[in-house]
């Protein structure tokens, strides 16, 4: 393939990036109190290795009880801004792929136990656990403690919260914010009709309804560097009758853009217990073509995207313009390689692993500065190494 799609240049905003491979962000579940730690100095290193064209740090709350599980990864103090910043200087050191962070909130569905501990929501008096809120008293399920019904005094508070993480990510040099409306967080929740059950201005009418999570862009984005873009991850379905859906999360993204939206994450899922999701390769890309077709800023497709052919064609097909990986890069962090080799691309790995590829694909490889005198060993017809 003379010129790959999935390996060309584009631009988000004032971002320059190589391809259009994105690490998305993953919850690791393994901080303290807030603070990241020294899993995440391997976890995020490893995948600044990977060849892709920018790496997007977990969910990250913006206020402790806005933390999904008790081991979530906050930047709402000075110790949890200190412990990002010894992590990412860690990682720079070695890498320059720009890193950017997810902030959240995670309303009712906040509260639970790490994943493989069951990941079942803990009561306000369990030693890690604390009073969930969200904008209507209507838990995530039937059996499950009724979250608070937030205030205009809290939602002011949460939105100067989103503010003030904005401008520690300034601070850490981050390279861009993603705004977590998705996955039944508390944005999504004010966005869908079956969590946002409110009579105010926030709740009701789509408009109503899209108000909260509007103003929080505006309060990140006026935070943040004029510079640096802000992006929004949505889901574009809730998969329940009657809940949020593409119709809906494209009129989102046409006044996301309107309030300077730098690009648009499209997933799906994760607001009510009854969904039923028809998995499968590539399940969310549809979704993501349609809200292509509503704006004009850069569309990210995710979802059980494993295939770099695959990967290819949707970017070639003009289905989505980057990809994101989640899984498929934690069993195989070096992806974007192994893609650059079958499509016929080029990827700019770190000098301190040229030889562990093949010597035939030597081609496929930029190396800044002088060449390494002998970057791989290379066995010659007498058996000779050289």
């Amino acid at each position: 393939m003379a010129h790959p799609a999935l390996f060309q240049p584009i631009r988000i905003h004032e971002l320059e990036l190589p391809n259009r491979i994105v690490v998305a962000p993953m919850c690791q579940y393994s901080a303290v109190d807030g603070r990241m730690n020294d899993w995440h100095r391997i976890h995020l290193g490893h995948l600044a290795m990977s060849g892709a064209a920018l790496l997007t740090i977990e969910a990250t709350a913006v206020l402790p009880e806005g933390r999904i599980t008790w081991a979530d990864v906050g930047l709402y103090d000075d110790a949890t801004e200190g412990a990002m910043r010894e992590t990412l200087e860690s990682v720079r050191r070695w890498s320059d792929m720009p890193i950017g962070i997810q902030l959240a909130h995670a309303g009712r569905k906040a509260s639970t136990e790490v994943p493989w501990a069951g990941g079942m929501q803990l009561p306000s008096g369990h030693e890690h656990g604390w009073q969930a809120v969200a904008p209507s008293a209507v838990p995530y399920h039937p059996d499950e403690h009724a979250p608070v019904a937030l205030g205009k005094d809290d939602l002011g508070r949460i939105r100067d919260a989103f503010a003030t993480a904005a401008r520690r990510a300034a601070r850490l040099g981050l390279d861009f914010i993603q705004l977590h409306a998705a996955h039944g967080y508390l944005l999504h929740q004010f966005l869908s009709p079956l969590s946002n059950q409110r009579t105010d201005e926030y709740g009701g009418s789509l408009e109503n309804r899209m108000r909260f999570p509007l103003e929080v862009f505006d309060a990140v984005r006026a935070a943040f560097p004029a510079d640096r873009p802000v992006t929004v991850r949505v889901s574009a379905t809730d998969w329940v009758e009657g809940g949020w859906d593409l119709a809906q999360t494209a009129a989102f993204a046409k006044a996301l853009e309107a309030h300077g939206c730098a690009a648009i994450h499209v997933s799906t899922g994760g607001l009510h217990h009854t969904q039923r999701i028809a998995a499968g390769p590539g399940y969310q890309v549809p979704f993501a073509r349609g809200v292509k077709q509503a704006v004009s800023i850069p569309v990210v497709a995710v979802g059980l995207i494993t295939d770099p052919e695959h990967a290819e064609a949707i970017v070639a097909n003009g289905d989505a313009d980057l990809v994101a990986l989640a899984r498929t890069i934690l069993y195989d962090p070096r992806w974007p390689w192994h893609a650059a080799e079958r499509l016929g691309a080029t990827v700019r790995p770190p000098k301190q692993y040229l030889r562990a590829h093949p010597a035939r694909h030597r081609q496929l490889f930029q190396v800044d500065g002088p060449a390494d005198p002998a970057p791989m060993w290379i066995r010659d017809e007498n058996g000779t190494y050289r």
